[in-house]
């Protein structure tokens, strides 16, 4: 038995063995190292075997199944508590457990806030944490209903999927909807509160038969009470209320689960969390500093993304994990479809193609790239998968069937869905389906090209020219030849802009698909496949499209068309096709012109890779090209650009311009954001003489949970081999808690650490820290620490010599992938040296 790890045949026996009713669970949250949790559940066999309930309890106090009493003496976490010989009928089994509060993220995670010295309480339950804190059947497809009671200081704020009451000296919640466990939620302490209401309408639909009406949520924002002023409330509320204007529109399903709040939690390993009713989002969200347009999209983007699985995966959720791309992909393509048509960040699609989609290249590249439609067989295998393969291609390859069956039909196929299996468990095929029947199309072929398949196909156009285009046709490459609905684009400079003058949209199948579209016209200067980014595929320019876009990117007047050329440049030069000095260059030429602020952010992000890791290391060291942009965008730029160009321009090596640059910030910035960014950068370089002393006096301004986590980043930056040493030998003990250890793992590797960092001592201690630690700080920690910094043959070489080990799956995953980006960088090293 593997409850720890459960694997998919252990949960579908558990399903056949067993329906699952009610839990209900009672939690005393007065100590401040432990809590103890008291479950009663009922549940029913179905048919005569043995099975598990799933806890990871530091003691096991008692347990009894229909009042006979269980051995406690035996309790192994790695096992759960053993339900021997069960008999068809209906049981109650009673659990009394004590459990340590959790400093990684996982569980029930508990926080001191260094600025008022309160604690905070949440909890975070997905994939399998759930049992963390009460004894369950810790699987998607065994949904129930829950009473849930807490013991807490009267002080505090009891926030949980249900509203709370107040009885008999406790806190009470019900919820009285079937729900997986994965989705119950608490956050307790004394947050700080705001509460609101949204007013609109569902929609009438035909597939659902609902009738249109006028519906009210009510709606909660919370955060730590430290953070209340920075709070900004009205804009979360509106961002909110535009999501479920958008989803009743669209869904034909009113909101399920009574009231929505939303509450910023510290130290969360994610960006936020689906729990019904009770959403959690890092509170890195609620700006104490000053923020950029694209921060404010991205929140929103969260925002929206949390708010779409509140139908899709919480009303409806996976029977299994080989579905977690569902969940993933769909409120990933919702959040920037409602952001698009709905909000003020309407060139959100823009922003995916440069963001989301640059991550699912990346990810479908590396030697482990999976389907979309994946291996699931354990919990482990299932963590490893929230990567840019499940949550961004497998949106992108939903942007692109929407495009196939069009918008309408699209949703139209949505709607079925969740009429159908509402409050249930569904699978993709069934939502195949539902889309075949609104559309009236055979997509079985779509789901095999795309969900089955791995990696990406590229497209390029090729002309023959006499005067005008005399033949073109599209070219697709790649292992495998999908069918794709796409647009082609030309362009042409007009004056001082590059403008469209030619698009169309076509189906396209096989390694070759003539475009008579083109022939008999005149050339544009510029050629785009994939105009409007409606399939997901790398872009091969021909020669004279690729040289036009070198020379004028920063002409392009459609926002869309230039973010694909800046991500076409940026896979060329991962690809080895461009120089990554050229890549440099032109981002220096073109930065200061792109308008949108969320692709300006990833530009100069990809810029500053291609220096530090694509670049021959002698240009790369006396170069200060990217050094100089960047100055001069931080000194010449409106306050918010002078933010992206200032947060960019330090994890570079400081030039003297750059370094009395960051001084200055220091010096008179009263963001404290900028000035933590500025002590960072400063202390790698050496500039800073008494490094403790200056964290000391900005934690003095800045005594926020967020002002520690950078003074841990800005210590760990010190560039001498004796506090690299201290700083390795703390990361590998594992004993700080998850933002602790990110901090200090960010530090780590600033400007002008790879002389002091002990490189082969990785493999000396990987497997140990694998071994020892749960599966999201192994993770961190295994990647944080391998040697990237390392681009050589040799350093390759002891990456292949540690893979010939007997390694468990997941840290040889880890190792292969960054094994993979170290072989790359050297490769591209040689190329642009060439």
């Amino acid at each position: 038995m593997t409850s720890t790890n459960l694997t998919r045949v252990e949960a579908a026996h558990r399903s056949q063995l067993l329906d699952v009713a009610h839990y209900d669970v009672t939690l005393n949250l007065h100590d401040a190292e432990y809590f103890d949790t008291r479950t009663v559940v009922d549940f029913q066999v179905k048919q005569a075997g043995s099975t598990f309930i799933d806890l990871r309890a530091d003691k096991l106090i008692d347990a009894t199944l229909n009042d006979t009493a269980l051995p406690t003496d035996s309790y192994d976490a790695e096992a759960g508590i053993q339900l021997e010989d069960l008999e068809p009928g209906d049981y109650t089994l009673v659990v009394n457990a004590k459990v340590k509060y959790s400093r990684t993220g996982e569980g029930l995670h508990r926080f001191v806030d260094p600025a008022d010295n309160q604690p905070y309480l949440y909890t975070q339950f997905e994939t399998a944490d759930a049992k963390r804190v009460f004894a369950c059947f810790d699987q998607p497809d065994l949904k129930a209903t829950y009473s849930l009671h807490f013991d807490a200081p009267a002080d505090w704020k009891l926030i949980t999927n249900s509203p709370v009451e107040e009885r008999d000296g406790l806190r009470h919640a019900e919820i009285d909807v079937p729900l997986s466990t994965y989705l119950v939620a608490l956050c307790a302490g004394p947050y700080h509160e705001v509460r609101d209401t949204w007013r609109g309408e569902l929609t009438e639909h035909p597939e659902n038969g609902t009738e249109a009406g006028q519906l009210e949520v009510p709606l909660g924002l919370y955060c730590r009470a430290s953070l209340a002023d920075a709070l900004d409330h009205q804009r979360l509320f509106t961002e909110t209320k535009q999501g479920f204007d958008f989803y009743h529109r669209n869904f034909g399903f009113a909101y399920p689960f009574g009231k929505y709040d939303q509450v910023f939690v510290p130290e969360f390993n994610a960006g936020a969390m689906e729990n019904a009713g009770c959403v959690t989002i890092r509170d890195e969200y609620v700006f104490s500093s000053q923020a950029t347009h694209y921060k404010y999209e991205r929140r929103a983007d969260t925002i929206l993304h949390e708010l779409a699985h509140m139908w899709f995966g919480d009303l409806v959720t996976m029977d299994w994990w080989d579905d977690l791309w569902l969940n993933e992909s769909f409120a990933t393509w919702a959040a920037a479809i409602s952001q698009a048509e709905e909000t003020e960040y309407d060139t959100a699609w823009v922003t995916f193609a440069n963001v989301e989609k640059a991550w699912a290249y990346q990810q479908d590249q590396l030697p482990t790239t999976h389907p979309i439609s994946t291996d699931a067989s354990d919990i482990e295998t299932v963590e490893q998968n929230f990567d840019g393969i499940t949550y961004a291609k497998g949106a992108s390859v939903l942007k692109q069937l929407q495009a196939y069956v069009g918008r309408e039909n699209f949703f139209a196929g949505v709607r079925r869905h969740f009429k159908a299996h509402a409050w249930g468990n569904a699978t993709f095929a069934d939502l195949l389906g539902h889309l075949e029947e609104a559309s009236g199309r055979d997509l079985s072929f779509w789901a095999q090209q795309w969900l089955k398949t791995t990696g990406v196909n590229t497209l390029r156009i090729e002309t023959e020219e006499d005067g005008t285009i005399t033949a073109a046709k599209l070219v697709q490459t790649g292992d495998t030849l999908r069918r794709h609905r796409l647009a082609v684009g030309g362009y042409s400079l007009s004056g001082d802009s590059v403008e469209r003058v030619e698009h169309f949209e076509l189906d396209i199948e096989g390694a070759e698909t003539e475009l008579p579209q083109l022939v008999g016209k005149q050339r544009p200067d510029f050629l785009l496949p994939n105009d409007d980014d409606l399939t997901y595929c790398l872009i091969e320019l021909d020669e004279a499209s690729r040289d036009f876009m070198v020379g004028h990117i920063d002409k392009f007047a459609d926002p869309m068309a230039r973010t694909l050329c800046w991500s076409t440049a940026w896979e060329m030069t991962r690809a080895g096709k461009m120089r990554a000095r050229d890549f440099v260059a032109l981002v220096a030429r073109g930065a200061q012109a792109e308008t949108e602020l969320a692709v300006l952010e990833r530009v100069l992000l990809q810029a500053r890779n291609a220096q530090r890791n694509f670049a021959a290391p002698e240009w790369a060291s006396h170069s200060t090209m990217l050094a100089d942009t960047l100055l001069h965008g931080a000194q010449n730029s409106s306050p918010e650009r002078a933010i992206i160009y200032t947060e960019a321009l330090a994890k570079l090596p400081l030039t003297n311009g750059t370094r009395d640059y960051l001084q200055s910030v220091l010096d008179t910035s009263d963001d404290a954001g900028l000035r933590w960014s500025a002590v960072a950068a400063l202390a790698a370089d050496g500039a800073i003489e008494d490094v403790e002393e200056i964290v000391a006096k900005q934690l003095d301004l800045d005594n926020s949970a967020t002002g520690h986590q950078f003074a841990l980043r800005a210590k760990a930056a010190v560039n001498t081999a004796e506090s690299k040493q201290a700083l390795w030998n703390e990361l590998v003990a594992g004993q700080l808690g998850n933002r602790e250890m990110t901090s200090k793992l960010e530090g780590m590797v600033y400007p002008g650490a790879d002389d002091y960092l002990p490189t082969a001592k990785f493999y000396e201690v990987a497997e140990d820290i694998w071994g020892a630690k749960s599966h999201e700080v192994a993770l961190t920690t295994v990647t944080g620490l391998f040697p990237s910094w390392d681009i050589s043959e040799e350093g390759i070489a002891r990456a292949d010599k540690f893979l010939e080990r007997d390694l468990p799956g997941g840290l040889r995953r880890t190792i292969v992938e960054q094994r993979d980006r170290v072989a790359r960088a050297l490769r591209n090293q040689q190329v642009d040296a060439g």
